[in-house]
């Protein structure tokens, strides 16, 4: 059995079910208590578990972290909530330096279990605070990141990040809170923290993305079956450790690959990913990787020079053209 729940019930009902399986299971974070925290994940938990394990912290984003990787050493099971991934630039001497590097430096002795829930995103937020930083955490051995899209993916991956032994960044999408899925309904439900999945079937374009860029990615290949064109779409959803193995296999049968992403395009995760298909399925690919990217600009608040800073279905449908029309077969899409 399944529900339709979005992506705000499934975050919570991980949470939920956790904490009562483990007692080990803490929150802490900003506002995260009376407030129920800035995306209203965590409304009525400290009514439920009281103040020793919702934990209303300062405005102080190294002391959060670091005191959460202290306690995940020491076997508490803490997930440290961060408003938005631009505030989380104060603690990367924590997340990067520390937690990613511990179980290496101690030759396993000890692990830093922390989960860092935080926000990427925009909505008239202005430049500093309408970021999206997992190329950069993606980069970094020994975090696992997640950036997920759907809500079984959110509550799959919050429930098995809380029974793992790794650090892991889990970075929700600050406009898809409200956005509904199928999510099965089991306590025990849980999804590795690994691989890419194919979400859509087609034969003509291989869409690869993640977190809101799936979103556009189904509304573009919605609108181009209408014309015949059928693309085949990957979510990316892990991103540390990188599937590119699904997205190869995708290419070899599309012959054509774009790839979906909010961040900017210079030494992004879809250069990765454009990289990694030409090691491995170079000799399949009939046109030029294609990416659909953020502009390289500091985000304007103003709403509409916002919206034009970021990818939107016609910018992916507009990607997938220029694949097509640079085809060297230059065939014929029917």
């Amino acid at each position: 059995m399944a529900r339709d729940i979005t992506v705000r019930d499934a975050l919570r009902e991980a949470l939920r079910e956790e904490m009562d399986r483990n007692e080990n299971v803490i929150l802490m974070g900003q506002d995260i208590g009376a407030y129920g925290g800035s995306y209203v994940v965590t409304a009525g938990f400290l009514d439920e578990y009281g103040r020793q394990r919702i934990v209303d912290t300062p405005i102080a984003e190294n002391g959060i972290v670091g005191s959460a990787t202290g306690m995940a050493m020491g076997g508490m099971r803490p997930v440290v909530e961060l408003m938005t991934i631009n505030f989380s630039l104060l603690a990367i001497d924590q997340i990067v330096n520390h937690a990613a590097k511990l179980y290496s430096m101690f030759n396993g002795q000890y692990t830093a279990p922390v989960v860092i829930r935080t926000a990427a995103g925009w909505g008239q937020l202005a430049a500093t605070h309408s970021q999206t930083f997992e190329n950069w955490y993606a980069h970094v051995p020994g975090l696992r990141v997640v950036m997920p899209a759907t809500p079984a993916d959110h509550k799959g991956f919050m429930k098995s990040a809380l029974r793992g032994n790794d650090p892991v960044m889990f970075i929700e999408h600050s406009l898809i809170y409200r956005n509904r899925g199928e999510v099965p309904d089991d306590d025990d439900f849980t999804l590795p923290l690994e691989g890419s999945e194919v979400r859509r079937e087609g034969d003509h374009v291989t869409i690869a993305c993640w977190s809101r860029g799936y979103y556009l990615a189904v509304e573009a290949a919605e609108e181009l079956a209408k014309e015949g064109i059928e693309c085949e779409i990957v979510d990316m959803r892990v991103l540390r450790p990188m599937d590119t193995e699904t997205v190869a296999e995708s290419v070899r049968k599309t012959n054509r690959l774009v790839v979906v992403e909010e961040g900017w395009k210079t030494l992004g995760v879809g250069s990765e990913i454009a990289a990694a298909i030409q090691e491995q399925a170079f000799d399949h690919l009939d046109a030029p990787i294609e990416r659909v990217a953020s502009q390289e600009v500091p985000v304007p608040y103003n709403r509409e020079m916002e919206r034009s800073v970021f990818p939107d279905k016609n910018k992916v449908i507009e990607g997938v053209r220029t694949v097509l029309a640079k085809d060297v077969n230059t065939a014929t899409v029917s």
